[in-house]
């Protein structure tokens, strides 16, 4: 492939996906993309390292110019795309902790491209920056100044993805663009956002992607105390603790049986059941505070691997809110429509495909001055 491209990667908790545009195409459409799912689930599935080996090889023979990586946690000090450099590089690095299912791999991608495409530019697009719009009170928690000041405050997450949405409703939807939009990103990792005028005004995820939603494999919201009562009172260490609530709660703890929300819609075990009922239930109670957040909600967009594919969990949330003015159309539904509500609903319901990629590649072309 002679052609210029941009090369994105996106590394997942349990997944990657790439993707090659044109430089001098719209940066819309990939001349080649996939993904890589299951990692790391299941004894004999693929690590993310051999994942990343297999795509670097199908990728090898194009001219790749530049490479966009999205980064799930910026912290205080990345709020928008950045050239890679080892400075940026060793802040990433520092962020690990912060983000331990995701930003691994991110800094895997990283290294692994630059070692295959040397002197390429590389930049770092942070799923955190989305959402610096946020009001002061919405990036608080309510804890001291100084811990604040130190980096201990709300960031929220999936903000390649809200953009990819703010982005889409701007040119196909400007009504509702320029109004008060709840964004359900639904996947194995999980999330809302709050979006007036197509900016983040509030979110579900905060310090961490653990907060929020119940997640494949992470609890989401919790008391704190529990935390504080397993290392106390059951000899758990901080290690096991973050194990636990990363890797091992979720719609996995809940069933005992998957992390993934098709296994547990096929499932007739009790469990299985409980696990898509506590999914739904949090949804419902995260789109109340999202709404009251906008003071008013007119339209509701799922996206993401549940959010666009999972009729039934969209029926289930739907339906359940209807006392918010929300009326289910059940065969848009079960088509997977655009619009999935009634003519008579007082507030919008979408299904859009979230396209982080084009989103990395665009800010990847700007920062390495490719167009």
């Amino acid at each position: 492939m002679t052609v210029a491209c941009i090369l994105t990667l996106n590394a997942g908790s349990s997944s990657i996906k790439f993707a090659l545009f044109a430089c001098d195409g719209d940066l819309k459409t990939p001349l080649l993309a996939g993904q890589v799912e299951g990692l790391g689930v299941g004894p004999q599935a693929l690590t993310h390292e051999q994942a990343l080996k297999r795509i670097l090889e199908q990728v090898g023979r194009a001219k790749v110019v530049a490479v966009g990586h999205r980064i799930v946690h910026g912290g205080i000090a990345f709020t928008a795309p950045a050239l890679i450099n080892d400075a940026v590089l060793d802040g990433i690095a520092a962020l690990q902790t912060l983000a331990p299912l995701h930003q691994p791999h991110n800094l895997l991608c990283v290294r692994a491209a630059q070692a295959a495409f040397p002197g390429v530019p590389q930049v770092a697009c942070f799923d955190t920056a989305f959402h610096r719009s946020m009001p002061q009170v919405h990036q608080h928690f309510a804890l001291p100044q100084a811990l604040h000041d130190a980096g201990i405050q709300r960031y929220g997450f999936h903000g390649l993805s809200y953009e990819s949405i703010s982005t889409q409703l701007q040119a196909h939807h400007p009504a509702l663009a320029r109004g008060r939009v709840v964004v359900a990103h639904l996947g194995n990792g999980a999330s809302m956002c709050a979006m007036k005028a197509g900016l983040s005004v509030a979110t579900t995820m905060s310090f961490s992607p653990l907060d929020g939603l119940t997640m494949g494999s992470r609890c989401g919201r919790i008391d704190a105390s529990v935390a504080l009562h397993l290392i106390e009172q059951q000899g758990m260490t901080a290690a096991d603790v973050g194990e636990l609530l990363n890797k091992r709660s979720g719609l996995l703890g809940l069933s005992g049986l998957s992390s993934d929300m098709r296994s547990l819609l096929a499932s007739e075990l009790p469990a299985a059941g409980l696990a898509v009922e506590h999914f739904v239930e949090t949804a419902l109670h995260e789109l109340a505070g999202m709404a009251a957040a906008l003071r008013g909600v007119d339209a509701l967009v799922f996206t993401g691997g549940i959010g666009e594919n999972a009729a039934a969990v969209r029926a289930r949330i739907v339906e359940s809110a209807a006392w918010m003015g929300l009326v289910l159309d059940p065969g848009a539904n079960a088509q997977g429509l655009c619009r999935i509500s009634t003519e008579h609903s007082a507030v919008q319901v979408l299904v859009l495909h979230t396209d982080e990629e084009a989103v990395i590649a665009g800010h990847a072309a700007r920062s390495a001055n490719l167009s």
